[in-house]
């Protein structure tokens, strides 16, 4: 009997391979379809000497598609494999991916960091000088904005730390909140008659002077009347009044992130006032003439430029003490302004503008006749306003001549190559850069700030605003 069973399996397993075509039996000779043979059915085969019959075709053929399913689905098996293997591989990567981003805006982060903290350690140091002259270009008719709206010579200006609003002084006593992106007035603190002082909540003589602190909370104005009146930017409504220069204020300056006001006075002194407290602090003296402008950052310092006195002064307020700079002509200094902490730009009355550096007395250089043309007056060279970009090697100077002037300052400031020039009619008595450097602001007049020296009857008593452009 075993016998029979292995040949039955080896029967089984001999059929035909898959994917083989199966032969085709033979009909026996004589016989017909469905006929008996031999009293078996066709698809019947017997093994010789044996009674166990041998599976037929068909059954071969169900066998042979069972095993092809079941490879079929082996095959299919591994496929889900290897998706299951292709997907797992691709999160890893995308995994990887997500990390060595993570790891290169970290990077970029710190680089920021380290970055911004550089040039924090640079701005304290007074050192710090960002290149960016070279990015501006000259401004198109388009750029340049004129606004009336004193009757007679502006004197100063400010801008506030947003940019959004200028503050302008004026010889009629008045002072003008201006909105820059419409170009409008917003509030406006009209002039009073001499002898109303009492009644009338403005000034009542020139103003001369501007200052607003860092956050915009406090806004101070000086006068010819020796008072420091202290408004609400806001709301423009008076908070309090100073009083204790014997002469006219010329200068005032808030130290940057503080309440500290300082304020410069044809008295030939500087004082200090708390805003936090509304009091006066001190007094400082050195200057030998009539102080004409003064300018802080955020070191409890401040310059003043000493007029006839031919001096720049840096005074030093926890050391008590102060730096005294020597001008190189006989002229008066008249304007001057912090470029950072440790260089300084000023204009005198001979048209020169000259950089300082606190290391050294003399100028580390100057740009003789800076407003000079050929045929021009002396008082047309006349240099009536300085401005700096911050820490940057950006200035500005303004004169009579027609033009507001931008220069580009060289490696450690010592040297001023000319930019380009905007025209401007008038005496220029206060220029400003907004804190991102995208304005500069100029109050002008037909007169010179502080008299009436001459006169320009084309000009036009407007505040001007310039949108500074840079290359793309």
């Amino acid at each position: 009997m075993s016998f029979f069973i292995r040949n039955s399996a080896k029967s089984k397993i001999s059929g035909p391979k898959v994917g083989q075509k199966r032969k085709t039996l033979s009909k026996p000779s004589g016989g017909k379809a469905g006929k008996k043979t031999n009293g078996r059915l066709p698809g019947k085969r017997r093994m010789k000497g044996g009674n166990e019959e041998i599976a037929s075709d068909e059954e071969i053929l169900s066998d042979i598609e069972d095993i092809a399913e079941q490879v079929a689905s082996e095959d299919e098996e591994e496929t889900a494999q290897e998706k299951r293997l292709r997907l797992t591989k691709q999160y890893l990567s995308q995994l990887e991916e997500e990390e060595a981003d993570k790891r290169v805006s970290e990077e970029i982060d710190r680089d920021a960091i380290s970055h911004r903290l550089q040039e924090d350690l640079l701005e304290q140091a007074g050192k710090l000088q960002r290149k960016v002259a070279a990015q501006y270009i000259p401004p198109t008719p388009a750029d340049i904005q004129v606004l009336r709206g004193h009757q007679l010579p502006l004197t100063c200006l400010v801008i506030s730390s947003d940019s959004k609003h200028v503050y302008t002084g004026a010889k009629d006593c008045s002072i003008i909140k201006w909105n820059v992106a419409e170009g409008k007035k917003e509030k406006v603190i009209a002039g009073g008659r001499k002898g109303t002082e009492d009644k009338h909540q403005g000034h009542t003589a020139h103003v001369l002077c501007l200052a607003i602190s860092s956050d915009n909370k406090f806004l101070a104005s000086g006068c010819r009347n020796k008072v420091i009146h202290i408004w609400d930017p806001v709301s423009m409504t008076r908070l309090h009044t100073f009083t204790g220069h014997r002469d006219a204020v010329a200068g005032l300056a808030f130290r940057k992130g503080t309440h500290t006001l300082f304020s410069a006075s044809h008295d030939k002194t500087v004082k200090v006032w708390s805003l936090d407290e509304m009091a006066y602090v001190e007094t400082l003296f050195g200057h030998e003439d009539s102080i004409m402008s003064l300018d802080s950052l955020s070191r409890e310092r401040a310059v003043t430029a000493g007029g006839r006195d031919r001096t720049v002064r840096v005074w030093k307020i926890p050391e008590e003490s102060q730096l005294v700079f020597h001008g190189e002509n006989r002229g008066s200094i008249d304007c001057v302004a912090f470029i950072n902490e440790q260089h300084i730009v000023s204009g005198d009355d001979n048209g020169n503008v000259s950089v300082w550096g606190l290391m050294k007395k003399k100028p580390l250089v100057s740009v003789r006749g800076a407003h000079h043309t050929e045929g021009s007056d002396q008082q047309e060279c006349w240099v009536s306003a300085v401005a700096a970009l911050t820490n940057s090697d950006l200035i500005a100077s303004g004169s009579s001549d027609g033009h507001i002037r931008l220069w580009q300052c060289g490696d450690n400031f010592k040297s001023v190559q000319p930019l380009f020039s905007i025209p401007v009619v008038g005496f220029v008595n206060g220029l400003k850069f907004s804190s991102d450097g995208s304005l500069l602001v100029a109050a002008v007049g037909q007169e010179h700030r502080l008299g009436r020296w001459w006169r320009l009857k084309p000009a036009r008593n407007s505040l001007v605003i310039v949108r500074l452009r840079k290359t793309s």
